[in-house]
């Protein structure tokens, strides 16, 4: 206990009698991840900002996502328009006592605050092995609890720092975007030499790409007497329950500097940079060695993106203490100069008006090459995964697609619920990739000609806006309280509204930053 207090990184809540102390825990924790960062996350916003090899859209990118966690600190939009999936890790030290159904007081406070707050609902619930509906409430949480000497992945350090008699948690939302970035090898022996490990580094940090909005926090555990073990041992590491694990090899699991320099070194030499090119493609890794059998060796690669949500927490004898949060941003030294930096490097931009018609929008955009930086008005489309499927639904059996369709720029995206008083809740892109597949469909019928999201695509869209004329702009992630507090004055939806976040709307912004990532030529980005 005392030990917890002189850091100085926890803040202390009682809990009165006949208080359910899980749940206030988990109340508080997921109210102040949803909107605020860690001072140590900002920081390293803003050493990337500032760093001598960033380049213009990396400094443009960092202070758009400083000024994103200024909004969203103020409480009214959360740091990202996916508010994710709760996930919470704890471990019991001795003597502890469950004195309520643990699932549901931490999954009951969980609820409680993705539904006053305002966050968008992210779950799809299987109503047969093939048709899914939204509970409309972001449930079921997904809560994993161990004793202490039964951990199954390594014991977090932070664990060992309480008091007995405790609780140790890790409260976490994840967003699909990171997730859709882990990847497993049930790999051997024969990966681990240095070449051949460094190879494997190589190629699957490459494959991150820039859909799961970078500076990343990356992870990679090798080894695992399972492939459950290597796993959960990854996803803690992307939640920061191993930021004070030993670099001393032992028997139950380790760091390695070394290999955790060489991922850095990896990232900055991809040139993705924080997302539109550059160095910053990463703000730290965490490279982990576990234990294995002779027969197998597990590897996993994922990510923490750069809406990084995670705290740490204790339920104590004496109450709850949980991990501090920067409540003003702007405060945090360098942080001024890190946005003024950028906005002077990175001023203006082509401006793009879509009240004239998707023709017109494609003559403005004419000549644009790609990484150029486009500034767009107008009304746009809002449709993300569900909504495709619905068209090809229509499509299929009426061999038409909706009108609206053929008439704006389509935006992959779904918002968060709209805060009272607000236009929109927190807006951000979604993966452009996961629409690839209704390219040929789309664009030969006059639509999706001019699509915004985030991410690299394949070579059948890239091929598609060569063939039909078309544009893919990509939108910054990690930056949705200030797109819908800056750049949105509309909204309004007008089909499919039985989808929730899904449905089709129509969005209208103002000066909205976009770069242009595939242009009429077939030229890509990140090709």
């Amino acid at each position: 206990m005392e030990h917890i207090e002189k850091t100085g990184q926890y803040d202390f809540f009682p809990v009165g009698d006949g208080e359910d102390a899980l749940r206030k825990a988990s109340e508080i924790a997921f109210s102040r991840l949803s909107f605020t960062f860690t001072r140590e996350h900002i920081e390293g916003i803003i050493r990337a900002a500032l760093s001598p090899d960033a380049s213009g859209n990396d400094r443009y990118v960092c202070a758009c996502i400083l000024k994103n966690a200024q909004t969203a600190a103020e409480g009214t939009f959360p740091l990202c328009q996916d508010t994710g999936i709760a996930n919470v890790f704890a471990w019991m030290r001795r003597g502890f006592e469950l004195k309520t159904d643990a699932y549901g007081s931490i999954a009951g406070g969980a609820r409680e605050v993705y539904d006053k707050r305002k966050l968008r609902f992210s779950t799809s619930v299987p109503s047969s092995f093939y048709d899914e509906f939204d509970p409309k409430d972001n449930m079921p949480a997904q809560v994993a609890l161990f004793p202490e000497s039964a951990p199954l992945a390594p014991l977090p350090p932070f664990v060992s720092d309480a008091p007995e008699k405790s609780l140790a948690l890790v409260f976490c939302a994840k967003g699909g975007g990171s997730s859709n970035k882990t990847s497993f090898i049930q790999g051997t022996k024969a990966f681990l030499t240095k070449e051949k490990f460094t190879a494997l580094m190589r190629e699957q940090i490459s494959k991150f790409g820039t859909s799961a909005c970078p500076p990343y926090t990356i992870a990679i555990v090798a080894g695992g007497l399972s492939p459950e073990q290597n796993m959960l041992a990854l996803k803690l590491a992307t939640a920061g329950a191993y930021d004070g694990m030993t670099y001393e090899p032992n028997a139950f699991g380790f760091r390695d500097k070394e290999l955790e320099s060489l991922a850095m070194e990896i990232a900055a030499e991809s040139g993705f940079g924080a997302q539109f090119g550059g160095k910053a493609f990463a703000l730290d890794a965490v490279v982990i060695r576990l234990p294995r059998h002779g027969a197998s060796c597990p590897i996993s690669f994922g990510v923490s993106c750069s809406a990084h949500r995670n705290l740490k927490a204790y339920v104590t004898e004496k109450g709850i203490f949980v991990q501090k949060t920067a409540e003003n941003p702007s405060e945090i030294p360098g942080f001024s100069e890190a946005v003024a930096a950028a906005d002077g490097d990175c001023g203006g931009g082509r401006t793009v008006d879509t009240s004239g018609g998707i023709g017109s929008v494609i003559k403005q955009l004419s000549g644009a090459k790609v990484g150029e930086r486009i500034l767009l008005s107008g009304k746009i489309l809002v449709a993300r995964d569900a909504a495709h499927a619905r068209w090809q639904k229509t499509l299929d059996e009426t061999g038409q697609l909706p009108e609206y369709t053929t008439r704006y720029p389509i935006c992959y995206a779904g918002p968060a619920r709209t805060p009272d008083g607000k236009v929109i809740g927190s807006f951000g892109p979604t993966t452009a990739g996961r629409m690839d597949v209704y390219a040929e469909t789309l664009m030969s019928r006059g639509a999706a000609l001019v699509t915004l999201a985030k991410g690299n695509r394949s070579r059948q869209w890239t091929d598609a806006c060569k063939k039909y004329g078309g544009f893919y702009l990509g939108t910054p992630g990690g930056i949705a309280a200030l797109i819908a507090s800056k750049y949105i004055v509309s909204q309004e939806i007008i089909d499919y509204e039985d989808l929730g976040m899904e449905a089709v709307r129509l969005v209208e912004v103002r000066d909205m930053p976009c770069f242009v990532i595939t242009n009429d030529k077939g030229d890509d980005f990140y090709g």
